[in-house]
């Protein structure tokens, strides 16, 4: 009985992890540039007194879907898209420098270029200041050009560079404050190769269906373990009631 109500419980408090990850996905079904989080189940033995005939499921977390989600054009000159491969650089609110899908720029009071989740945008430098501007450009390579005031319609000046990168993908990691990193903690250099699109966002590559689907699938599954373990237990008390009648 140890053992059925050992892998029953254990059935439920992964259907428990796994609906939380899912339930994450659905919240950020409209967050631009939001990767999915994947899960990955593996069988184990369970180890004990006798011979290992019985396996319990884990969610190993297998981290994220790094697939792009769609391009929807916006027309604002600050939104931004990466085309195929790349990453924007930003500063975690620790300090330290990530990389983050969101293009969803805004400039602050004090000129700074920040993503939707006020996180820095980096550029060459460090973090890139916006002089005040009639007008602004971004380049496909991430050059922020401004037209400065009383300045003629052909006349632009150079900001910055929007630092983008494209590290191997099976060398990230997501953290905990959604931004992916390293995992040799490096930091990559920037690559001439990754072009932005001006005017557009790159939505969530999270299938709003789908997760819906995985959704009923997990309350289901986590029933059904709760049941067993009330099963084992009505066992384990009819057991009881045999021994004291033997007795």
């Amino acid at each position: 009985m140890d053992k059925y109500l050992y892998l029953a419980m254990n059935g439920a408090a992964q259907a428990m992890l796994a609906q939380q990850n899912n339930a994450n996905n659905l919240a950020n079904v409209s967050t631009v540039g939001f990767k999915a989080t994947l899960d990955r189940f593996q069988s184990n033995p369970v180890v004990g007194p006798g011979y290992s005939d019985r396996v319990y499921v884990s969610d190993e977390h297998a981290g994220a879907d790094l697939n792009p989600g769609e391009v929807i054009t916006t027309g604002r000159d600050l939104d931004l898209a990466i085309k195929g491969e790349g990453w924007f650089t930003v500063q975690a609110d620790d300090g330290s420098t990530a990389y983050s899908r969101r293009g969803d720029f805004r400039i602050d009071p004090s000129g700074l270029l920040l993503n939707g989740a006020n996180q820095l945008v980096l550029g060459e430098g460090g973090p890139i200041s916006v002089p005040q501007f009639e007008s602004l450009e971004v380049g496909r390579d991430g050059t922020i050009s401004v037209r400065a005031s009383g300045q003629g319609a052909s006349t632009l000046i150079g900001v910055d560079r929007i630092r983008l990168v494209n590290p191997p993908q099976d060398q990230l990691y997501r953290g905990e404050d959604g931004l992916f990193r390293s995992r040799d903690g490096t930091e990559a250099a920037a690559d001439a190769s990754v072009l932005v699109i001006s005017g557009a966002l790159e939505s969530s590559n999270v299938n709003a269906v789908d997760a819906m689907v995985r959704m009923i699938d997990y309350a289901r599954y986590y029933e059904h373990q709760v049941k067993l373990m009330k099963l084992a237990s009505e066992n384990d008390a009819a057991s009881a009631r045999l021994m004291r009648m033997s007795g």
